[in-house]
């Protein structure tokens, strides 16, 4: 059995979504974790496996392939365990939908830590309102997904890092997101790519020192 690799950081917001992909489709003993640092990265990576020198990235079939959205639905598609991806055409609709606003939703949480703006209020009313569009479940689409897999990441860091600095509970006034939260905090693939939350406060000290 050719052994497939994915190179992650551990620290990475982009990399933990593939990471938790792998882990949902049940693939720990098919796909290997290399980590990298990324502070120190080694000359061989950037040479031999990804010209890039970003993670994460994914060697399989003898090809290595990069960007972490398309990296989860790659793996959910080409790999066996359960399907990550609804069959329903409203909801990969909504789906796509809200990909695209990964972007944003970042940009918005990243902007209230440099104190250019406070955007992460709305940033975080617009995942409440997508999570009240399909009442067959607690996730984005009802059922969890890639979708959630997508978001994980990026409110598992925001969520402390905004009560430290800004005092902001992204929860106040929020009941599908803190259900949510609730909910993935039971995925065990989750969990065993989780951090500590003073973790994720350090490393946002660090990065936004000079505007906290």
């Amino acid at each position: 059995m050719e052994q497939q690799r994915l190179y992650i950081s551990y620290t990475c917001p982009y990399a933990q979504r593939v990471w938790i992909t792998r882990n949902c489709k049940g693939l720990q003993d098919k796909i290997k974790l290399v980590p990298i640092d990324l502070q120190d990265r080694p000359a061989w990576y950037k040479e031999k496996v990804y010209p890039p020198n970003k993670v994460p990235s994914l060697e399989h079939n003898n090809e290595v392939k990069g960007e972490s959205l398309d990296l989860i639905k790659y793996i959910d598609s080409h790999f066996d365990g359960p399907s990550l991806f609804p069959d329903d055409p409203a909801k990969k609709e909504f789906a796509e939908d809200l990909f695209s606003y990964t972007g944003s939703f970042s940009k918005a949480n990243n902007s209230t830590f440099k104190g250019e703006a406070d955007e992460a209020g709305a940033a975080f009313d617009y995942i409440e309102t997508a999570l009240s569009k399909f009442d067959d479940g607690p996730f984005f689409l009802g059922q969890f997904s890639l979708v959630d897999i997508a978001y994980a990441p990026f409110i598992e860091r925001f969520q402390p890092a905004l009560l430290e600095f800004k005092k902001y509970d992204i929860t106040a006034g929020r009941p599908k997101l803190a259900a949510w939260i609730e909910e993935m905090n039971k995925i065990e693939a989750y969990n065993q790519t989780r951090r500590e939350p003073k973790q994720h406060v350090g490393t946002y000290k660090k990065r936004f020192e000079a505007h906290l």
